[in-house]
């Protein structure tokens, strides 16, 4: 593939894909506020725009085999866990912005989970074990198999946790 054209499926994924999430949070806040077909409009976009970013990964080749795909996931975050938040930490903390550091922080800690979750999915997998999944609505922590009484990362009741089985 061109490098150019490759550049701009890139860059057209990471738009796409920001714009799915974006119109995702738009949505829950219009539903807030009572605007029901606004919500509905912004849900129908983003899944739209989901379409969109899944074109460009095939395009790209990035979905591979499911263990290539866990094998890249569990690098991913490792990187991100033990690099890029790390330096947002260090930055936020340098500025003085506590409400931006504590985000990162607990972005980090729950990337770090992420990794280990990845990492242990592949003996799940050789043992046939299926679990569900707890995911903290607050800051994202994922739990495997136990309902946690509270966030370890962020601190919320158990209230706040979403099951994936």
């Amino acid at each position: 593939m061109d490098d150019k054209i490759e550049d701009a499926i890139h860059q057209a994924y990471t738009g796409e894909s920001k714009a799915a999430l974006r119109l995702k949070v738009f949505a829950e806040k219009a539903e807030q506020e009572g605007y029901t077909q606004l919500a509905r409009l912004f849900r129908v976009i983003s899944f739209s725009e989901e379409i969109h970013g899944k074109r460009a990964l095939r395009l790209l080749k990035e979905v591979k085999s499911t263990e290539e795909n866990l094998a890249d996931s569990f690098e991913s975050e490792e990187q991100v866990a033990g690099v890029a938040y790390g330096n947002f930490v260090k930055r936020a903390e340098e500025v003085g912005d506590k409400t931006a550091s504590l985000y990162f922080s607990q972005s980090q800690d729950v990337e770090e989970v992420h990794a280990k979750l990845y990492k242990e999915a592949m003996s799940h997998v050789m043992e046939e074990r299926e679990t569900t999944y707890y995911v903290c609505s607050v800051c994202g922590y994922v739990s495997d198999g136990v309902l946690p009484e509270e966030c370890p990362v962020c601190g919320v009741s158990k209230e706040k946790f979403v099951g994936f089985e």
